[in-house]
């Protein structure tokens, strides 16, 4: 497969594509990351993961994601987990994230693909409709 296919598969996926390298460096940024975080391809790509990362939640990112590039490998391959991110307008978002770690031809570790679906509305709804059920069992007592 040739790079420009590969880049047309990244560029008009409908979910957030971000690769970082093993520092956590921004190296791909696609059209639907900068519509879910909000960032353009120049402000994202050269920047560290961090402008997405809430502060409270760096520690452990960071943990996860150098054990990941030293070991090649994570537990969440296949896997999509919720977690909050973080928008350039400064707004906590959620999103679903999806991670694999990316080999070179030589079998070395040389970073991370996240794909990323924004469900901040799906998750307000859900956390409201639980808000309401508990009001509703409490006025039941």
């Amino acid at each position: 497969m040739n790079n420009g296919f590969m880049d047309s598969l990244i560029e008009q996926n409908p979910d957030a594509m971000i690769f970082a390298d093993t520092e956590g460096t921004i190296r791909v940024w696609n059209l639907a990351a900068e519509r879910i975080f909000g960032f353009t391809k120049e402000e994202a790509i050269g920047s560290n993961l961090d402008i997405i990362v809430p502060q409270n939640l760096r520690k452990a990112h960071w943990r996860g994601y150098e054990q990941a590039m030293q070991r090649g490998e994570t537990k969440y391959v296949g896997k999509s987990l919720p977690t909050k991110s973080l928008h350039a307008d400064g707004s906590v978002i959620y999103v679903e994230l999806g991670f694999s770690i990316v080999l070179d031809s030589a079998k070395n570790v040389i970073g991370a693909l996240s794909s990323a679906r924004d469900i901040t509305k799906r998750y307000k709804e859900e956390r409201e409709n639980r808000k309401r059920l508990a009001e509703l069992e409490n006025a039941r007592r």
